[in-house]
């Protein structure tokens, strides 16, 4: 009786003994076998790191001998030992050796070999399937996206062939245009030295000065505009803060006065409205004037509406006074009708009409000479002609040279791997816009550009933040690399820091936004798939070998 109950307790080695490359990976097993042709207890083995020669016996013997855990690959003896899995019929894998015989059994081990036999249920056969199920779908989906991934790198080939194309054209373009800035420049000069003190004494004239005085007006109002616009915007994305973030069980009359306030004001239906489902038009209905309102009776009584301030203004501010003065001059200067009775050469002969011309040229200018008749603007108009097609020609100039710039940036960002990618596959993506509809808000990614959080239920959006880098914490060029997007200095919180964005991209055949989460105050994450980030089948394969 007593017999029995000692084999009971006795360790599983003393029950059977362990195969020797039992636990071995299968690039291993050659290297156990013993040192020698000796047999029995003369046969030896060395630890693999070769720091020890030990018995062939003492191999899985459930005691560590190697200072590297290598001749217990089968048993739980050495704490920094590897137990290798063989899983038939799937995939094999390694587990630390503490969790050998541990009374668990371990899904990386489906064959149950980490335990004793019989202990855990061999599931490798319905494991495998489903591993290859799994596998065979993702390589179908990657086959898929890399074929679109191909189509992008093949456009941002085109997109390099037409910037070089458009390089040579622009600056052949800007060589012509430098030459007509130099000879109209010439002109200019020549013409405007004709003209300076007639301008001059022109420039004195009350309509002149006028017109300077209102110039500095309007760029003053345009200051002050400007910062009052600024200071608006500010002013009402705490509003919306508080309107949205207030408790309505919470009876602050200061906050529900401010509230019911910026309403009116922005036109805006009552937030317990909104939040009870109620139509937003009949709630807007018992506003008394909406801003649209305001500005139709505006634009009735002749004011300009903001946005056309903001649009023209501009324009009248770089008005060029003194050829605006010209062209005054040269409009009050001509007869506002002609006669025949007035035209000499009307009642000549044809024979006289040239002595007569040429007699009147000169009495004119003996009249200008003696003071008694004024001299003509034609050369203040000539002037002006000139200076206005120097400017446009300047400016023309300019224009060309910043486009050739940007052609420059445009191509050298194409295949950079810290730009548009190593191969160019994020080119096609550029300035494409993403938009995930969350119940409450719309949230829209324009890849390389901004993010904003829109409300769907009125009110100001948000912005989250502007491009700002890739996955800093990978290396350029690595497919890691590309699965992050920043987005930062996005709209302040109320209390809050500035939003932020964090776009989590992963591989699939659309580029379409799946979730979005708000893991800190005012920190976002969405995620989303693209193509861009489906690398072919083939490349992974030899990647993993």
């Amino acid at each position: 009786m007593y017999s029995w109950l000692f084999l009971a307790i006795l360790p599983l080695p003393a029950l059977s003994v362990l195969d020797k490359t039992h636990g071995v990976p299968p690039s291993l097993v050659a290297k156990y076998a013993p040192a020698n042709s000796a047999s029995g207890a003369g046969q030896t083995w060395t630890c693999l790191d070769g720091s020890k020669q030990i018995s062939w016996n003492a191999v899985n013997d459930d005691y560590c001998d190697c200072p590297d855990g290598t001749d217990e690959p089968g048993t739980s003896a050495c704490p920094n030992g590897v137990f290798f899995c063989k899983n038939a019929g799937h995939i094999g894998s390694t587990i630390p050796s503490s969790r050998v015989n541990d009374g668990l059994c371990e899904p990386e081990c489906c064959d149950g070999s980490d335990e004793a036999p019989g202990a855990c249920p061999d599931t490798c056969k319905a494991v495998g399937e489903e591993y290859r199920k799994k596998a065979e779908a993702e390589r179908k989906l990657r086959k898929t996206g890399s074929k679109i991934r191909a189509s992008y790198i093949a456009f941002a080939h085109k997109e390099k062939k037409r910037l070089e194309g458009a390089l040579v054209d622009l600056e052949q373009e800007i060589a012509t245009r430098e030459k007509e800035v130099e000879r109209l420049t010439d002109i200019a000069k020549r013409t405007e030295s004709l003209s300076a003190k007639e301008l001059e004494r022109k420039k004195q004239s009350p309509l002149y000065q006028s017109l300077l005085t209102h110039h500095t007006a309007l760029k003053s109002l345009q200051h002050d505009y400007k910062k009052h616009t600024e200071r608006e915007k500010v002013l009402g994305e705490i509003l919306d803060a508080l309107r949205t973030g207030y408790n309505p069980n919470y009876q602050d009359m200061a906050v529900l006065e401010a509230v019911r306030g910026w309403e009116t004001l922005a036109g805006l239906p009552h937030i317990n409205n909104v939040r009870k489902g109620e139509d937003e038009d009949s709630a807007a209905a018992e506003t008394p004037q909406s801003p649209q309102e305001d500005k139709k009776e505006d634009e009735e009584d002749g004011l300009w509406s903001a946005e056309r301030t903001e649009r023209e203004l501009n324009k009248l501010l770089n008005v060029d006074h003194v050829t605006l003065l010209l062209e005054h001059e040269k409009v009050v200067g001509e007869p506002s009708s002609h006669s025949i009775l007035l035209d000499v050469t009307a009642y000549l002969p044809d024979s006289f009409i040239p002595p007569y011309l040429a007699f009147r040229e000169n009495l004119l200018s003996w009249l200008e000479l003696l003071g008694i008749k004024a001299g003509s603007s034609d050369t203040s108009s000539e002037a002006n002609r000139a200076r206005q097609a120097l400017s446009d020609a300047e400016h023309s100039l300019k224009l060309t040279r910043d486009e050739l710039q940007t052609a420059h940036e445009d191509l050298s960002d194409i295949f950079n791997a810290e730009g548009f990618g190593a191969e160019g596959e994020w080119k096609k993506l550029d300035g494409l816009c993403l938009e995930k509809d969350m119940g409450e808000y719309t949230y829209e990614v324009c890849l390389f550009d901004e993010a904003r959080q829109k409300p769907n239920k009125g009110g100001s959006s948000f912005s989250l933040g502007k491009f700002t880098s890739w996955n800093k914490l990978a290396e350029p060029g690595t497919p890691e690399y590309y699965t992050r997007q920043r987005y930062t200095q996005g709209a302040k919180c109320w209390n809050g820091p500035q939003r932020s964005l964090e776009l989590i991209l992963t591989c699939g055949t659309e580029n379409v936004l799946l979730t979005v989460s708000e893991p800190e105050k005012c920190e976002y994450q969405i995620t989303g798939t693209t193509p861009a980030l489906c690398l072919p089948v083939e490349e992974e394969r030899r990647d993993e070998l």
